[in-house]
């Protein structure tokens, strides 16, 4: 198992945050998508994520046997007076993958980047 930060748009990622995307609405998470989610709406979605890619959103996934099984997103706040906060975005781990602690070491990166940047 491999986590790490995506800095840049990976292509080959697309497929397997794709379908992250839609097993996670599919089971029912609150995060701004309907089931059934159409593969074309996860695609655009990513998409937009890599466009934002930068010192505005930052990505990291967890992947095991060169699937994607996990991502969280921190988003640094860009206000003068809020560079001190961030906020975590979209934390996703694939159904199959629950109860291994994905979500901690998720989190672990993501806090550890935050406290990195003074947030």
């Amino acid at each position: 198992m491999q986590l790490r930060q995506v800095t840049a748009a990976e292509p080959a990622l697309l497929p397997g945050l794709c379908r992250l995307l839609i097993d996670s609405v599919r089971g029912g998470a609150s995060v701004g998508f309907l089931a059934p989610l159409a593969e074309s709406t996860a695609l655009r979605y990513w998409q937009g994520v890599y466009a934002a890619l930068g010192e505005g959103l930052l990505l990291w996934v967890v992947e095991e046997e060169g699937k994607v099984v996990g991502s969280v997103q921190l988003a640094p706040c860009g206000k003068e007076n809020g560079r001190h906060r961030g906020e975590i975005q979209k934390l996703f781990v694939h159904s199959d993958c629950r109860g291994r602690g994905l979500s901690r070491q998720l989190m672990d990166a993501a806090e550890s980047e935050a406290r990195a940047r003074g947030a």
